[in-house]
């Protein structure tokens, strides 16, 4: 016999044939006698891959016996090895996909934890099919949300309920559940709020109530019935028909309410969303940033397009991409790091405003504010400079603050951030501003202005540091004035800009694509947003001159590494040759956004499915059980 762990597959018709589950293959249809053979699950394969070689042929459908419809045949496979499983699973695959062949038994190849409340619920599946009920139906039809009731009902008297007793159909999943003989209560929740329901056998009769009987926490069902209030005044439906919707086979997180185990939350949204009403809620306000982003670009005559995720040279930022290929071109592509050169070139093209909510992808870092798959905001508009951007931006981030939160003032972790005000300084000024105080005296924009410079900055910096245990101001290779600038800016100054703050003039060595400012060639127009130390934006007036544009990209291209183009984008250097007239553009992080207006401290808090490291076999199941 085989062991308790062996796992059965079966397809039926209609009704179960009570095939015992041996170690065999088992083929019938109504047209010809079983044929059974002992064997092992690599024999059974085998036979049944025979079986289809010498009758697809005649059948012309590749069924295993002539004149047999799919759903009028059984197999039944029990398992021994997984790789016999593994095996089993390809050649099934073989079989046509779709027929009216109904499951009668279902014992899973994968072991769910835990697994004796996925055996009882599979069980009560059965006997709730038994009672004539669909396993998996197709549709309900409802009139009304738990959350859109308890909105609209909150305040109506019992006395009112019951003199409109207004007919409802509701649908939601079942989060509390008791039984009092012939009656019972239960919570049905849904768009993230939940209603209680009143199941009486009296009403929804023996079937009704014997399905009652056969629920779980978790279960989906629907209700028809009308609204009132109990004893305790609770607004509730006084269910007169009940319908069976989807069997939870495995039970919610444990205290339902509440999914603690961060790592499961990120891994297993699904639960995640059922078990934590705040983290349904960020992303709910997500959704609404984003609607509300496009409303305020829409009305300012903006059009919304769409650029390629797959790039035949990757541009636009100075970050690694991830690289996959086209089969048939037979080329390398990269999968999109930022969408500006084709954006641009839409400016090119006539468009004067254009925005995009695009997916960019970078392989490198993951950490609390980095995720290598991000969401951006992109837009350009033309005739326009970065400080016309800047201008826009004090607008566009109070707008947006106050109608996601209701107000410009935003509460972030411990502090509170006020979205109407932002203040302004130049690289050079957050330098000297936020220079240690022990560190000597702090180097003016003029002191960093000065060939070597800001090296010297660094070097003064990098001697405090030592000695205060202070983050260090690490260079990889030669650096230049430019560089040295950005680098001592990241380590010293960037993390003290908590309050909104426009950063601006950039220095032309880490701005690539960034306008020259007239007065000074070592700095560029470009600017960025800092909220709560995190770049939330970034901006500049873009460069339109073909030959500086091409002198920059080699020069890129010179410099090598893994962030760096490997070849110079010929087509957007022609692109500019056919005239970009004057343009400012933008990237605004959406997830770093969302963050900031929902409280999370995490870029994973508002990606419902952040990229993970891939999980064990025995950490699968040590979680599972563990919800």
């Amino acid at each position: 016999m085989p062991s308790s762990t062996s796992k059965t597959l079966a397809w039926e018709s209609g009704r179960y044939m009570g095939v015992q589950r041996v170690s065999c293959l088992v083929v019938r249809s109504p047209q010809h006698s079983v044929s059974a053979r002992p064997t092992s699950m690599e024999g059974a394969c085998d036979h049944l891959a025979e079986i289809r070689s010498k009758n697809s042929e005649a059948s012309g459908n590749g069924f295993p016996w002539r004149g047999s419809h799919p759903s009028k045949i059984c197999f039944v496979l029990v398992s021994q090895t997984r790789g016999a499983q593994s095996r089993f699973l390809a050649l099934r695959g073989r079989w046509p996909l779709y027929s009216r062949a109904i499951t009668a038994e279902r014992i899973f190849i994968l072991e769910f934890e835990p697994r004796d409340q996925f055996e009882q619920r599979q069980k009560k599946l059965e006997q709730i099919q038994a009672l004539g009920f669909d396993p998996f139906p197709r549709e309900f039809r409802w009139t009304d949300t738990p959350a859109a009731l308890v909105d609209k009902f909150s305040a109506t008297s019992g006395p009112e309920l019951e003199a409109n007793k207004r007919e409802v159909r509701v649908a939601g999943r079942m989060v509390s559940y008791r039984l009092m003989g012939k009656a019972g209560f239960a919570h049905l929740q849904g768009s993230g709020k939940r209603i209680q329901i009143y199941v009486k056998k009296d009403v929804v009769g023996e079937r009704g109530f014997q399905l009652f009987h056969l629920l779980d926490l978790g279960d989906s069902i629907g209700v028809r019935g009308h609204l009132f209030r109990t004893r305790t005044d609770e607004l509730s439906i006084w269910v007169e028909e009940l319908f069976f919707l989807s069997k939870a086979l495995l039970p919610l997180p444990e205290k339902w309410h509440g999914l603690t185990d961060v790592e499961l939350r990120y891994r297993q949204r699904y639960l995640d969303l059922i078990a934590n009403e705040k983290s349904r809620q960020v992303f709910v306000t997500r959704a609404r940033i984003i609607q509300e982003l496009r409303r305020l670009f829409d009305a300012r005559g903006y059009i919304e397009v769409e650029t390629p995720m797959m790039h035949p040279i990757p541009g636009g930022a100075a970050a690694r991409p991830f690289v996959t290929h086209h089969n048939t071109l037979d080329i390398d592509l990269y999968l999109r790091i930022a969408p500006e050169l084709y954006l641009k070139r839409l400016t090119v093209g006539g468009f004067d405003r254009v925005y995009e909510i695009n997916r960019n992808f970078r392989n490198e870092g993951i950490s609390t504010q980095h995720n290598p798959e991000f969401t951006m905001l992109e837009f350009y508009e033309a005739y326009s400079n970065y400080r016309d951007l800047m201008d826009l931006n004090e607008q566009l981030f109070a707008e947006v603050a106050k109608s996601i939160t209701g107000s410009t003032i935003v509460k972030y972790g411990d502090v509170e951030l006020n979205f109407g005000k932002m203040e302004r300084l130049s690289m050079r000024e957050a330098i000297g501003k936020y220079w240690p105080a022990d560190a000597g005296a702090a180097p003016t924009a003029s002191d960093l202005a000065l060939p070597g410079g800001a090296r010297v900055a660094a070097e003064r910096y990098n001697v405090w540091a030592k000695k205060t245990g202070a983050p260090y101001a690490a260079a990889k290779g030669t650096l230049s004035d430019g560089e040295w600038t950005g680098l001592l800016f990241e380590t010293m100054a960037e993390y003290h800009l908590v309050q909104p703050t426009i950063l601006y003039d950039f220095p032309t060595d880490i701005s690539p694509l960034s306008k020259q400012k007239p007065d000074d060639p070592s700095l560029t127009e470009r600017f960025e947003i800092y909220v709560a130390g995190m770049e939330i934006a970034n901006g500049f007036s873009e460069l339109n001159d073909p030959a500086e544009q091409e002198r920059r990209f080699l020069a890129q291209i010179a410099q090598g590494g893994d962030e760096v183009p490997k070849q110079l984008d010929l087509d957007y250097i022609r692109a500019l040759c056919h005239g970009m007239p004057p343009t400012a553009g933008e990237g605004i992080g959406i997830d770093r956004l969302t963050m900031l207006l929902t409280d999370s401290p995490s870029i994973r808090d508002v990606i419902l499915f952040p990229l993970l490291r891939p999980e064990s076999r025995e950490e699968s199941a040590s979680e599972a059980h563990g919800a």
